[in-house]
């Protein structure tokens, strides 16, 4: 099947899911996971409507943002971000969706500053799972980072974002999603997010429609797009 055939079938499922759940579909932002696939690729998604790009890896989407560029495409950065990458992350994303500490936020609001980039656009990613093998900050450290995100003049929150365990049964994800959307609705009224609303980038190819049910804003899909991801060379 094409990306074509599969961008499409994505389309319908997120409109079918938004409306059982009353929501426009319009409100739902698909960014399209590419993380491990080529350059050629993701031009053929762009030829077909794609326009947000969702990496992994910070060094991987330096070579892709470099050859596609930024106007063509907008990039996010959905994997966890090591502090030695935080300046290139800076550089060529334009939404992190993974800020996870008050050290790493100190980091990306300094070198944001050092260049010159007026605003950085930014989602905390929340532990609420309690996987060892996940990053993500605890709920009960979420008041101080929020506290320190307030008072810097480059990072703009603009939501939460969650990576749940891996269930085959969507039903058994939807907790997590509604307990995220739960914490983001409290968030809106302390007014913490640069946006008003709160974006919730929360579910992938698995699981989206059961996100979308439960609020989702961001979606983040990669195998219905794609197909099976492309295995890494080593050496």
């Amino acid at each position: 099947m094409e990306i074509s055939d599969r961008y499409k079938k994505v389309l319908v499922r997120i409109e079918t899911a938004a409306n059982r759940a009353g929501r426009d579909p319009s409100e739902i932002k698909l960014i399209a996971v590419s993380k491990t696939h080529p350059i050629a690729t993701i031009e053929n998604a762009i030829d077909n409507g794609i326009n947000i790009f969702g990496e992994n890896r910070v060094q991987e989407a330096v070579d892709k943002v470099a050859s596609i560029g930024r106007e063509k495409a907008e990039w996010h950065l959905i994997g966890h971000l090591q502090k030695n990458k935080a300046r290139k992350a800076v550089q060529n994303f334009d939404v992190i969706h993974t800020l996870d500490s008050q050290k790493l936020a100190g980091r990306l609001e300094r070198i944001s500053e050092e260049e010159r980039r007026e605003k950085l656009s930014v989602l905390i990613q929340v532990d609420i799972a309690g996987e060892e093998s996940k990053s993500g900050i605890k709920e009960e450290d979420l008041p101080g980072l929020l506290d320190f995100i307030s008072g810097c003049k480059h990072l703009k929150l603009e939501g939460l974002m969650i990576i749940p365990p891996y269930l085959p049964d969507p039903e058994k994800v939807r907790p997590y999603f509604k307990r995220l959307r739960g914490l983001r609705d409290k968030l809106v009224g302390q007014n913490a997010f640069a946006n008003g609303a709160g974006e919730l980038s929360m579910g992938m190819s698995h699981d989206f429609d059961v996100a979308i049910e439960e609020g989702a804003t961001m979606v983040r899909v990669g195998t219905a797009i794609f197909g099976e991801r492309q295995k890494r060379k080593r050496g």
